[in-house]
């Protein structure tokens, strides 16, 4: 077969990861320099009460981003399954189901986090004038959810149609629109804040717009279903987007348990974590795009039952996750002083800025470790797997080694105890990864988690 669906059958498997990587990582590299460019200028304003406000409301709006990808998850899956099925009607009928269902649960999720800002915000650390700064910048994003939802699952459908340059154009002009929007608003209008918050809507808003004008222009539009029609679609939905809420929700968890731990050091403390988190998925983009990468390079090789090649496939994963490591973590060390000057950062801040781009920054390869892993355990029939190895990090790991760094060596002990979390359960991954790839796929999910694994088995077959 030469078709597209089965170009990786063939070929240097090296290769083919590189490629995947490389692409995939553009239009995710977008979304994450939109966080990025507004850390930096809020930093220019040098006041670090603002940088420590964006630190915080990053975290609740992680939380809400983690819903969306779930949901795109589930309308690019179900799309894609009724176009491979033929069912043209079928796909539309998904289309149009999962955007309603998105724009619904995503306005109820919304109203629910916008009406709880204050504990929130209480409970991973934030207070006085910064609490409410962080409340004045969330008020605002916050509601542009349903817009957010609907962007990423038409990313996600238009990936479904085989069209991931329409895609990533759509995450590329929300970019660009933030970009070009922040000097104006919250320098030039003097918004500050307010004007970063703008800014992220109306970016969220090309988003949406971007990735819908394609699916009504040249893939059939959208049928809409009957109201008994979307309650069916909503049971096919919430079966795939449930595992895969869950599954994201994880690293939103993990990350404020740190903020918390981190602003018992105050807001230097706070605005370096938060700079920090800003960097990392810019400086390893094509990391975090290994998982939706890697996955149809193992699917495709798996499905054809050859289990060698789907083995050399997740070793040259592991591989190429090593080299960029390596090689970006080089470049961080070598530019930590200009990096820090960048942001204005000082005292703490600057040092934990230090601490991230040498060593730290090294430790994220059993972070990439897990991303392949994860696209092994959906590719192999095992998507539980990820909201184990997840949820083990962020909780089982995460807690006690984040307390103990903190209590021993205080802020920067913070982002070592979240760095070794990594380790741990990266190798962890990494070994059940790789027993099922040897098992041909077959590990049965009783006999790794007991009682629990043979429900969520049960509930996963049953889709």
């Amino acid at each position: 077969m030469n078709d597209a669906r089965a170009k990786f059958l063939t070929g240097s498997l090296f290769r083919h990861v590189t490629v995947m990587s490389l692409t995939a990582s553009v239009g995710l590299m977008s979304l994450f320099l939109v966080d990025f460019v507004d850390m930096l200028f809020i930093a220019m304003l040098g006041k670090a009460e603002l940088a420590a406000a964006i630190g915080y409301g990053g975290t609740i709006l992680f939380f809400t981003t983690s819903f969306g990808i779930g949901m795109s998850i589930a309308a690019g899956a179900l799309v894609a399954r009724a176009l491979g099925a033929g069912d043209r009607d079928l796909a539309q009928k998904r289309t149009a189901s999962s955007l309603i269902l998105g724009a619904l649960f995503g306005a109820g999720f919304a109203g629910v986090v916008w009406w709880n800002l204050d504990p929130l915000l209480a409970l991973i650390g934030a207070s006085a004038e910064t609490k409410r700064l962080a409340m004045q910048y969330l008020q605002i994003v916050v509601p542009s959810l349903p817009f957010l939802m609907i962007g990423m699952m038409g990313g996600a459908i238009l990936r479904a149609h085989a069209d991931a340059r329409r895609a990533m154009m759509a995450t590329i002009y929300g970019g660009l629109v933030n970009a070009a929007l922040d000097p104006v608003l919250i320098f030039g209008l003097g918004l500050e804040l307010r004007g970063a918050a703008i800014a992220s809507v109306l970016a969220r808003l090309t988003i949406a717009t971007a990735a819908m004008l394609p699916i009504m222009r040249h893939y059939g539009g959208i049928l809409w279903p009957s109201a008994l029609g979307l309650i069916k679609d909503t049971r096919h939905v919430l079966a795939i987007a449930v595992p895969a809420i869950l599954t994201q929700l994880a690293t939103p968890v993990g990350l404020a348990f740190v903020t918390r731990s981190m602003a018992q050091f105050g807001e230097d403390a706070v605005a370096g974590m938060a700079i920090v988190g800003r960097l990392s998925p810019v400086a390893f983009g094509v990391i975090f795009a290994l998982s939706g990468a890697v996955g149809p390079i193992i699917g495709q090789n798996f499905g054809a039952g050859d289990h060698a090649r789907v083995r050399r496939g997740y070793l040259s994963a592991l591989w190429f996750t090593a080299i960029v490591i390596v090689t970006v973590s080089a470049a961080l060390y070598l530019l930590r002083a200009p990096i820090a000057d960048l942001f204005g950062a000082t005292g703490l801040a600057r040092d934990l800025i230090f601490l991230f781009c040498g060593p730290l920054s090294l430790m994220f390869f059993f972070t990439g470790a897990m991303f392949v892993s994860n696209a092994a355990f959906n590719n192999l029939g095992h998507p539980f797997y990820s909201t184990f190895t997840n949820w083990g990090r962020n909780t089982v790991a995460l807690v006690p080694l984040v307390w103990a760094g903190g209590a021993l060596f205080g802020a920067p002990g913070v982002l070592v105890g979240q760095s070794l979390a990594g380790i741990v359960f990266g190798l962890w991954a990494m070994w059940l990864a790789q027993r099922i790839i040897a098992q041909g796929g077959r590990v049965a999910p009783e006999s790794e988690f007991g009682r629990q694994g043979r429900l969520l088995a049960l509930l996963h077959l049953r889709r």
